[in-house]
């Protein structure tokens, strides 16, 4: 049995904490604003209280708090023990608090997917001293903990790159069927979505990477046409319009250099 301690009790610290009682840890927690405490957890006064004695403390509150919430929590912990930071802060973030004294081993936890949708066992990708920690007190709840090599830092910046395809895709997805839907096509361009998502993805991979600094010119003014479009149907253009503006950039980048006079 591990004593857990998690900081931010909100959904997915409370997620995490039922599970592992559920696994027979016992869990403390803190949260200055949840309006509820699981059950079978012991809430504590402050935070520094609830990581006192703890073998893992799961930090699960917003980026914003991740210093303030290190800064008090470190010194407390013993030799051994685990501190998992699995705020969304950056790399170097990650990277400035694996370094503060403590003699506890820090773990950069990235959470790579919606714990709303898939719970305890959303994926999970760590680096740092502490990432074995984490994988053996995870592991057993199904949760998949995959190891970046590095120091601190290292899961998350795997995380941030993720989230450019991920975010930047389910936002052009949402524009595509917003615009599909006020020109009446929304089953046509979902088909045509789904069609693009499936198959070989390597291939369409290297199919975009050689096709759009190629084509780059020709694909900014489509753009902006396509953004023209989106604008009479009464439809945000936000994705439609960088893209363009992304194209013309590759366009100039890719451009023969004008002869020089003589």
């Amino acid at each position: 049995m591990t004593a857990c301690a998690i900081i931010g009790l909100g959904e997915a610290g409370a997620t995490y904490a039922s599970a592992l009682i559920a696994k027979g840890h016992t869990v403390t927690g803190f949260d200055p604003v949840a309006p509820s405490t699981p059950a079978g957890v012991t809430r504590a006064a402050t935070a520094a209280e609830a990581c006192t004695g703890a073998d893992i403390v799961l930090v699960m509150t917003g980026a914003a708090a991740a210093r303030s919430v290190a800064q008090e929590c470190l010194p407390v912990l013993a030799a051994s023990s685990t501190y998992a930071d699995f705020t969304s802060s950056s790399p170097d973030v990650m990277r400035e608090l694996g370094q503060l004294p403590s003699q506890a081993d820090f773990a950069d936890v990235a959470i790579l997917g919606p714990v709303a949708a898939l719970g305890e066992k959303t994926p999970l990708m760590v680096s740092g001293p502490g990432s074995q920690a984490v994988a053996d007190l995870l592991t057993p709840l199904g949760v998949d903990v995959e190891t970046a090599e590095g120091e601190p830092g290292a899961a998350m910046a795997h995380k941030l790159l993720r989230s450019v395809l991920m975010k930047g895709l389910a936002s052009v997805v949402v524009e595509a069927v917003t615009a599909g839907r006020a020109a009446g096509l929304e089953d046509w361009i979902r088909e045509q979505i789904a069609r693009q998502l499936a198959g070989d993805g390597q291939a369409v991979i290297d199919r975009f990477l050689t096709g759009t600094a190629k084509h780059a010119l020709r694909r900014s003014k489509e753009m902006q046409d396509t953004a023209s479009y989106l604008s009479d149907l009464g439809v945000p253009a936000e994705m439609t319009t960088a893209s363009a503006s992304a194209l013309t950039r590759m366009a100039q980048e890719t451009a023969p250099a004008a002869p020089a006079l003589r």
